[in-house]
């Protein structure tokens, strides 16, 4: 069974969510959105350097995904390219958000510092001070 994938543009943030596979009820969307909002008033970059460099995110299932934005270096004059940053997955078995990070193999690595948090809120704060330099390198 696939997953239908319904695009959303809401201005600044593009989020992306599974359709079928409600592992988040609407309200727990909802506040992570809202704190998704937040984390990225902080560290999006200045307007005139978005057409270059941007921060992205979607949420797919019960997993939350960050990425930067950024032109490709070759092909198309608006072909852009995703570099993955940091991704949080719900278990809701134990109520808790793993944290993960992306290494040269491009495989998703627990975050040993921190592998799991109470809140989306703990994970964007561990995320945007980024002490081990995993994230945003």
């Amino acid at each position: 069974m696939s997953a239908t994938i319904k695009r959303l543009s809401l201005w600044p943030l593009r989020f992306r969510w599974g359709v079928e596979c409600m592992a988040l009820s609407e309200i727990e969307v909802a506040r992570v959105k809202r704190a998704l909002e937040a984390f990225m008033q902080i560290r999006r970059p200045p307007l005139h350097i978005r057409a270059k460099l941007d921060l992205g995110c979607r949420i797919s299932g019960q997993s939350l995904e960050i990425f930067e934005i950024r032109p490709a270096w070759r092909g198309l004059a608006l072909e852009r390219h995703e570099a993955a940053v940091a991704k949080a997955t719900f278990v809701r078995s134990r109520n808790v958000w793993r944290v993960f990070w992306q290494r040269r193999d491009l495989k998703w690595h627990g975050y040993e510092p921190a592998s799991e948090v109470k809140s989306i809120e703990d994970f964007l704060s561990i995320v945007a001070e980024d002490r081990h330099a995993c994230f945003f390198g």
